[in-house]
């Protein structure tokens, strides 16, 4: 069913959950992983105070932090994982990525870190759904599936 799978992290805590289904999908059915890590461009540093090469210094190395702890937990998993640090707008910089890679399925949070959130999903999240190719599996948060089996009709 899933030859390639391919995991868009942020490190929050959805995309923790995001990386364990990811993970969990690659061993069951003996597909290739693949995570992202996407540093966003479209935020503007138009200040003397903040450093935008430090930033993205920073970014980078938090973001192969987060993607070695993926690859750590893949491999005790028995499932090997590609990583990659990409730089652009999340939601393109994914798209294309799945596309180059041939992915069956992209895998991450509801809601990851950034700023831009809407009421429901994520901007990234949000946005991949409604226009990616290839089949999205958004994991929601532990409250979201605490909360569906409480909700009276």
């Amino acid at each position: 069913m899933y030859d390639t799978v391919l995991l868009a992290t942020d490190g929050s805590d959805a995309a923790d959950r995001a990386a364990e289904r990811a993970i969990d999908l690659a061993a069951t059915y003996g597909a290739a992983l693949h995570a992202i890590y996407v540093i966003e461009t479209r935020t503007a540093y138009d200040n003397a105070i903040v450093d935008p090469e430090e930033v993205e210094a920073n970014l980078r190395s938090e973001g192969s932090e987060i993607l070695d702890a993926v690859a750590e937990r893949a491999a005790a998993a028995g499932v090997d994982a590609e990583t990659a640090i990409e730089e652009g707008v999340p939601d393109e910089v994914i798209e294309t990525y799945a596309d180059e890679r041939g992915a069956d399925v992209i895998v991450l949070g509801r809601r990851g870190r950034s700023g831009l959130r809407r009421a429901l999903l994520g901007s990234t999240t949000d946005a991949l759904v409604r226009t990616s190719p290839v089949p999205v599996l958004v994991v929601g948060d532990d409250e979201d599936v605490a909360g569906a089996g409480s909700r009276k009709a």
